[in-house]
């Protein structure tokens, strides 16, 4: 199987530096215009499906990508961004956010996901399309807080690195992975 992950479009919140999670958030005019330049980027290259998380971020950026093509979208909540519950809508100065990324503390929060409980959603998420769609080539349209589990788990945590946070995608970065 042969992967392509990509992060949604920049939105307004991106720009402020707030945590979006799982707040339904648009794209904006700069978004929009990245997700037509990784269309462009993307245009030869084959892609059998489109699997997107559900935010209208992602949605909007794959259905950007798919423009014209007669590729199929899936959208599983399996790539949903983390939830970070009281964390939406703050900046990163707000609180620890180091803290909130550190794969060793996995610090368990009463009204947010984990670390460990964002991998294993996301690592039943790959195991479960690698048997689906194993001789295709999937795109993933997801986040910056989900492209770190995928990251993480087909690249490998280097030993010491304990803030996971080196493994987010920019807006529209495109990673390929052989599965």
């Amino acid at each position: 199987m042969r992967l392509l992950i990509t992060r949604h479009g920049q939105t307004d919140w991106n720009i402020e530096g707030k945590i979006q999670g799982q707040t339904d958030i648009e794209l904006n005019e700069t978004g929009i215009k990245q997700a037509e330049a990784t269309r462009e980027k993307l245009l030869n290259e084959k892609i059998d499906i489109i699997i997107s998380s559900p935010q209208k971020r992602a949605r909007k950026t794959a259905e950007i990508i798919a423009k014209g093509r007669h590729i199929p979208i899936i959208i599983d909540k399996g790539i949903e961004e983390r939830y970070f519950g009281e964390f939406e809508g703050k900046t990163r100065k707000e609180f620890d956010f180091d803290e909130i990324w550190n794969y060793k503390l996995n610090k368990q929060y009463k009204d947010a996901e984990s670390v460990g409980e964002l991998f294993a959603r996301v690592e039943a998420f790959l195991e479960k399309i690698k048997q689906e769609h194993k001789d295709k080539t999937v795109l993933l349209v997801t986040h910056g807080g989900v492209a770190i589990p995928i990251r993480a788990t087909l690249e490998g945590v280097p030993d010491g690195m304990e803030v996971l946070i080196g493994f987010i995608l920019d807006n529209c970065q495109v990673k390929e992975y052989e599965l």
